[in-house]
């Protein structure tokens, strides 16, 4: 009762940004387990997050639930400098340093009152992490700061699921300035789209001036001066890219029932899978007036045999509508023929790669539904150029990774060839 009152004098609004307001309300009420805290220098998302936890832990023990926080850095030798001095400014700033046991030493600290504890992992040593064990409670609390240093998504998962567990109730959190390249798996992870995950963008202009000094405002003006790119990247947080990114149109959104029940215009398109590599069936559909590509079903399996292949494309395809595939592989057309499959192969010819990749380049934008499609996001939204030796981007596009791609462009060579024809008309006729 006491910690209560005396926390009841400290305005949340006099540590928490504007930005934050309803993401710390989301995190009371446990609304979604995921917390994607992203944004640029000065946004305060790593002073909100130690904030949310402190507070966190101190509510569920007034409340009798023994709750708990491991807060997790990829090196060892980095949290003293970081995430322990980010948790005792908050300690400090609500007021409750006389109700916190922090040792000099022990990267633990212990909330009197209850024997709650806040304890600092690295994950230099991931065996250890996972089994990190508490005398009472649980991990309510998990915050992986700079998550960008972590090596992937595989590695995060497999924490969380040595780490939640014990309760039912669970909020992680995850702090990250994003990295220039749309490639790089934070970025690519935080424009997945689920029901138990917020994903939040801070940059330091939701900020009061005060809390940031003069100083900073002064440089980050300046570098919005000389260099509007870096300014962009490093103080707003934005994905600024490396310049070889091959599809800037693309948009990852939830494609609802009604508006696929209102597509005239599907079509399907299907690359072959070699071994180890995917067979890949996609379906979409083109808005060819808005200039607007929708895709919204996949099929993206590795080993798959052919009959399989034809009954899985079939329950899908239910009325045997044409499918445009590959036809560098005659033989495999000739058998999915036989397998009562409406196929044809590709025209291509030459220049149809490039042709069909600058007709996507040029659209006007490509919508993926990452939930119907998951790999045909990855893949659009991870596609960029190579370097040569020199580190220029080579004139060629990889082929590499893009099995979604390869089966978007079978599937929409009609129309290409039709928007070729027309402007080669418009040529001549200006000739």
């Amino acid at each position: 009762m006491m910690s209560q009152m005396k926390m009841s004098k400290v305005r949340l609004t006099d540590l928490i940004a504007p930005s934050f307001y309803k993401v710390y309300n989301s995190i009371k009420k446990n609304l979604f387990t995921h917390f994607w805290l992203k944004g640029g220098r000065g946004s305060t998302k790593s002073s909100f997050a130690a904030v949310a936890i402190v507070q966190g832990i101190m509510r569920d023990g007034a409340e009798g639930n023994h709750t708990n926080a491991i807060i997790i850095r990829r090196y060892a030798n980095t949290l003293s400098s970081s995430v322990v001095e980010q948790i005792k400014w908050a300690i400090e700033k609500l007021g409750q340093s006389h109700l916190w046991i922090i040792p000099q030493a022990k990267l633990e600290f212990t909330y009197r009152p209850t024997g709650q504890k806040i304890i600092f992992k690295g994950a230099d040593d991931e065996d250890k992490l996972k089994s990190s064990k508490l005398s009472k409670g649980y991990f309510k609390y998990i915050w992986y700061e700079e998550l960008v240093q972590f090596e992937g998504m595989e590695k995060i998962r497999s924490l969380n699921q040595s780490l939640m567990r014990g309760g039912h109730d669970f909020i992680v959190l995850y702090t990250f300035n994003p990295p220039k390249s749309v490639r790089s798996w934070v970025n690519t992870e935080s424009q997945i789209t689920s029901v138990d995950r917020l994903v939040h963008h801070s940059d330091y202009l939701s900020v009061p001036r005060d809390w940031l000094g003069l100083p900073f405002i002064l440089e980050a003006e300046h570098l919005k001066e000389v260099n509007p790119t870096a300014y962009e990247h490093e103080y707003l947080g934005e994905v600024t890219g490396t310049g070889g990114e091959v599809f800037n149109n693309v948009t990852i959104r939830p494609i609802t029932d009604e508006e696929i029940a209102r597509f005239d215009r599907i079509k399907r398109g299907l690359d072959f899978g070699f071994a180890s590599d995917p067979l890949h069936y996609t379906e979409c559909h083109y808005d060819s007036t808005r200039r607007r590509l929708f895709i919204f079903f996949e099929i993206h399996k590795a080993g798959l045999k052919n009959r399989l292949a034809v009954d899985e494309i079939k329950k899908q395809n239910k009325d045997n509508r044409p499918v445009v595939a590959d036809s560098a592989e005659p033989r495999t057309i000739a058998e999915f023929k036989d397998l009562g499959l409406s196929i044809t192969g590709a025209k291509k010819g030459p220049g149809s790669v490039d042709h069909g990749m600058k007709f996507l380049e040029d659209l006007e934008e490509i919508i993926i539904d990452d939930k119907r499609c998951p790999n045909t996001a990855r893949e659009f939204i991870n596609y960029e150029l190579e370097r040569d030796k020199e580190g220029n981007f080579k004139a060629e596009y990889p082929d590499i990774n893009n099995h979604s791609i390869d089966a978007i462009r079978y599937a929409l060579e009609a129309d290409m060839r039709n928007r070729k024809l027309k402007t080669l008309n418009k040529g001549r006729i200006g000739l």
